[in-house]
């Protein structure tokens, strides 16, 4: 071989074993973003975590992390919906709730869809979003329908390397890396913005609607990632856009390193209900506290017979509602009463049978089946409607007619309420009965006449 030659082949190999280096850097030997791709085994129960860290098990236990496999509502309605279909987009869409629901489940090879039998299911899995879960997260493949890239031990004889938000951790069960992506907004996007399975319809924009929102702000100091608020937030501190949001001094485990400040994991988001159903009250009270802190109204008479109202979210990070935005229900309930406290005009409130009324003005996402028809059951969606639910820090009007003109000792209320299900959808829904759901006050306006 000539010499120019042997240099040419030289240089070729260093730049590969630069790129190998470079490859197992980024993504771990082991690590996967598919199903099947590792086994039950490899997993490690949370209790086990909770024996160095027990102060973050006790936050993360009852929350909807936690529960997110085990929720009734979401079990129940996700099979309902999956009832009757029999177009192949719309059940593959339906059955794909696991991925994020019971995601060690998924990647391990059961559940692989909803309709398993998932009585069936192994006891880590049935832990929902847990620690050995998000702490062997290592990058991330898409932004949608769980795109996380896994890289677990090999059990607790071999734990491997847990990954989280400090450089100088030295645990003595794990090895301990500093990860990036466990303080960016990036690691809650891969299951908070949902797409349709066959459609490609955008079901969920948790995520999207954040990275639109002045709390992605390109200043470091303005900048609020998720974990800004909702891993700030404990009993007493909402932390919300509207609130402070102080630091959590503490260590991480038992007899570690104090810090300025430890990341909560109570993870309950706005669910009040789901908790409370498992006896876990400080996560519901918290999801009610965050609920109060998220939205401003204002009350108004423009004529003798009109109010306007104004409703500002002050305190998302993303819309008012998020998540699946055709089911969480926000609404505006607007009650005209007497000096005796009769209804002289009501609208937006529910029936005898926790229903609302046609006509209640809600901020809200309607889907359409692809011929412009509304579809409650996201499997069918093939398109979006409608979509007037309110950004962050941005506010939303809406008029009234009283059809009467308010008299002296007349009282006008406007509420913002909240509710995570429509009744309407529960009852339908065989079995025993779901719900009634918490109703949760957000904000009131009042005006005395």
């Amino acid at each position: 071989m000539h010499k120019k030659q042997r240099i040419r082949v030289a240089a070729a190999c260093s730049v590969l074993a630069l790129l190998c280096i470079a490859l197992v850097w980024v993504l771990p030997a082991g690590a996967s973003s598919s199903e099947n791709a590792f086994k039950p085994d490899q997993f490690i129960d949370p209790e086990t975590c909770g024996g160095c860290h027990d102060e973050i098990l006790a936050q993360w236990q009852g929350s909807m992390h936690n529960l997110s496999h085990k929720d009734p509502v979401y079990t129940r309605v996700a099979k309902f919906f999956r009832q009757g279909l029999t177009d192949a987009g719309q059940i593959e869409e339906a059955e794909s709730c696991v991925k994020c629901h019971t995601p060690v489940g998924y990647v391990t090879g059961f559940p692989q869809k909803l309709s398993d039998d998932l009585s069936q299911i192994q006891k880590i899995p049935a832990q929902g979003i847990q620690c050995d879960y998000c702490h062997v997260a290592v990058d991330v493949t898409r932004m949608y329908n769980n795109g996380l890239v896994l890289s677990p031990g090999q059990g607790e004889d071999n734990p491997g390397v847990k990954h989280g938000p400090f450089d100088d951790a030295e645990p003595d069960f794990h090895d301990a890396a500093f990860s990036q992506l466990h303080t960016d907004s990036k690691i809650c996007g891969t299951c908070h913005n949902v797409k349709h399975m066959a459609f490609g319809t955008d079901l969920e924009t948790t995520y999207t609607e954040w990275e639109n929102s002045p709390y992605n702000s390109p200043v470091p100091e303005k900048h609020v990632p998720c974990q800004g608020c909702h891993m700030y937030q404990r009993p007493g501190v909402p932390a919300t856009g509207s609130t402070l949001r102080p630091d959590n001094p503490g260590s991480a485990a038992a007899g570690a390193k104090q810090r300025p400040h430890i990341f909560t994991h109570n993870l309950v988001g706005a669910n009040s209900g789901v908790p409370e159903m498992f006896s876990a009250k400080d996560k519901s009270d918290m999801a009610v506290e965050r609920l109060r802190h998220a939205a401003d109204i204002f009350l108004i008479m423009i004529d003798n017979h009109t109010a306007r109202v104004v409703v500002t979210n002050t305190g998302a990070g993303h819309s008012l509602p998020t998540g699946v935005g055709d089911l969480r229900q926000v609404w505006v309930e607007v009650t005209l009463t007497d000096s005796d406290g009769n209804a002289v005009f009501q609208t937006g409130v529910p029936d005898k049978n926790n229903e609302l009324p046609e006509n209640t003005v809600m901020f809200k996402t309607i889907f359409g089946d692809g011929l412009g028809n509304p579809v409650i059951n996201m499997a069918k969606a093939k398109e979006i409607l409608s979509d007037t639910r309110i950004p962050a820090g941005k506010s939303a009007v809406r008029l009234f007619n009283l059809r009467t003109t308010p008299q002296k000792g007349h009282t006008l209320t406007a509420r913002l309420l909240y509710r995570s299900m429509p009744q309407k959808i529960l009852n339908q829904v065989p079995g025993p009965r779901l719900g009634p759901l918490p109703v949760i006050e957000m904000a009131a306006a009042h005006k005395t006449f």
